[in-house]
C-alpha cells in the first residue's frame, strides 16, 4: 500500500548551514551535524506525521547516489552530477499526488520558486527549525503531564478505599 502522508523534502545541508546548533556541529564535521539532523527530524516526523524526506548533495561525488532509511527518516545522497534541488524536483515530480501535500524545506530562493510552480509549498529553513522546537516543547509538555499523571501501578491504586481499610485493619491484627 502506497504511504499517502503529507511529505516534507529537506535539504540536509542547507538545514546544516542555517540552523546554528547544527552549523557549530559542522564546523568539527559534517557527519555529526548530519547525524543531529536527522535524529531531531526523526522526533518530528514521529510527532506531525509527515513522511520526511532528507536529501544530501553529493554532486562532486563519483557514483554515490544512495539511499537509505536512519530512524525511519528517508535519506537521500545525490548521484554524482546531480545537485539536492535537482534530486527535490524530482521527487516533487514523482511524489505528487492529489491527497498529498508536499512541502520542501530550503532556504534557496531560487529552488523555492522552482517547487512551488510545481505545485509543493516551501518551508524555509528558520521555520522548519521553529516548527521542530515546538514540537520537542509540545511532545516534553506531554511527557510532564503523563508522568505527572501516572502513579505507581499498584494494586492499592486500583482498590476502592473501604477495601483498603479493611486490608489496614487485619493487616494491624
Amino acid at each position: 500500500m502506497a504511504d499517502s502522508r503529507d511529505v516534507l523534502l529537506v535539504d540536509g545541508y542547507n538545514m546544516i548551514g542555517d540552523w546554528p546548533e547544527l552549523s557549530k556541529l559542522a564546523e568539527s564535521g559534517l557527519e555529526e551535524a548530519r547525524n543531529r539532523l536527522l535524529f531531531r527530524l526523526a522526533d518530528y516526523q514521529a510527532f506531525s506525521g509527515r513522511r520526511v524526506i532528507v536529501v544530501f548533495d553529493a554532486y562532486l561525488v563519483p557514483g554515490l547516489g544512495k539511499s537509505f532509511t536512519q530512524s525511519k527518516v528517508q535519506v537521500h545522497f545525490t548521484k554524482e552530477k546531480e545537485t539536492a534541488d535537482e534530486c527535490i524536483e524530482r521527487l516533487v515530480r514523482e511524489l505528487s499526488m492529489r491527497r498529498r501535500q508536499i512541502y520542501v524545506a530550503t532556504s534557496d530562493m531560487v529552488e523555492q520558486h522552482v517547487i512551488f510552480g510545481q505545485g509543493a509549498l516551501r518551508v524555509s529553513a528558520r521555520e522548519l527549525l521553529i516548527e521542530v522546537e515546538q514540537n520537542e516543547k509540545e511532545l516534553q509538555q506531554r511527557l510532564a503531564e503523563d508522568q505527572a499523571r501516572s502513579t505507581r501501578n499498584t494494586i492499592g491504586g486500583k482498590l476502592s478505599p473501604e477495601i483498603l481499610k479493611q486490608f489496614e485493619r487485619w493487616r494491624r491484627g
